[in-house]
């Protein structure tokens, strides 16, 4: 892309809360940073900011350490080994998150922990074959806790029968912070038939809104999950890639 289109495009991010017209549309007039005064009063230096991002941008790509500031390519070596290992969810009634995690997305419980004392417990579910997994225990414990991207959750008992208890946070409504998961599916279209058949709540449908092909659901908690298959997701980000 050339270095003015860069510019042009740097520009007409920053500014899509106030442009009204089309980027296409827009005489090349219109692209002087004079015509940006409110873009310039909150960004300081402004055209130095226009000029590095456009540097950026055309220096390689979008991955590389020159386009992301902070970015470390060489990790630490005492992180040698790290992994993904979890993310947690507090639910409400196990038997219910249970039933959605293992018969609609079809996850394995890897392992269950109960803490009598402080009355919660923990079920860990993943896509991992569980013949693998070791009888004992102990062992077992350790082997969950070596796979990958497993979801954790948190049952704080009574929480099922509580009349009053009105959920958790999904992290999607004021104020937001968490938002979803993603699942890969080998269909998005054939998996969200199949979930809209099982009565699975949709926060989007494959051709709702204006990224076709992606999803979201919602679990019995109301939790997000993104739902895309590898055939069409780099068709849904388009020039974001």
């Amino acid at each position: 892309m050339a270095a003015s289109s860069l510019t042009r495009a740097a520009i007409f991010v920053l500014r899509s809360s106030t442009a009204k017209i089309p980027l296409s549309k827009k005489p090349s007039s219109y692209y002087s940073l004079s015509t940006f005064p409110l873009t310039q009063s909150k960004v300081r230096n402004f055209p130095r900011f226009i000029s590095s991002s456009v540097s950026a941008m055309a220096s390689g790509s979008k991955e590389s350490p020159s386009n992301n500031p902070g970015l470390n390519t060489t990790p630490d070596e005492a992180t040698k080994g790290y992994i993904l290992q979890q993310t947690m969810f507090r639910i409400k009634d196990p038997q219910v998150s249970l039933k959605f995690y293992s018969e609609v997305l079809g996850m394995s419980l890897l392992k269950r922990l109960d803490f009598p004392e402080m009355k919660f417990s923990l079920f860990f579910l993943g896509y991992e074959d569980t013949s693998s997994a070791p009888n004992d225990p102990v062992e077992r414990t350790a082997w969950t806790f070596g796979r990958k991207a497993t979801i954790e959750l948190t049952h704080n008992w009574g929480t099922e029968n509580d009349p009053n208890f009105k959920g958790y946070h999904n992290g999607n409504s004021e104020p937001r912070g968490f938002g979803h998961i993603g699942i890969t599916v080998d269909d998005t279209y054939k998996a969200c038939k199949r979930f809209e058949s099982l009565g699975v709540e949709f926060v989007k449908k494959p051709d709702d809104g204006k990224m076709k092909g992606i999803a979201f659901i919602k679990d019995p908690d109301g939790y997000w999950i993104e739902i895309f298959d590898t055939e069409t997701i780099g068709n849904v980000v388009g020039n974001a890639a």
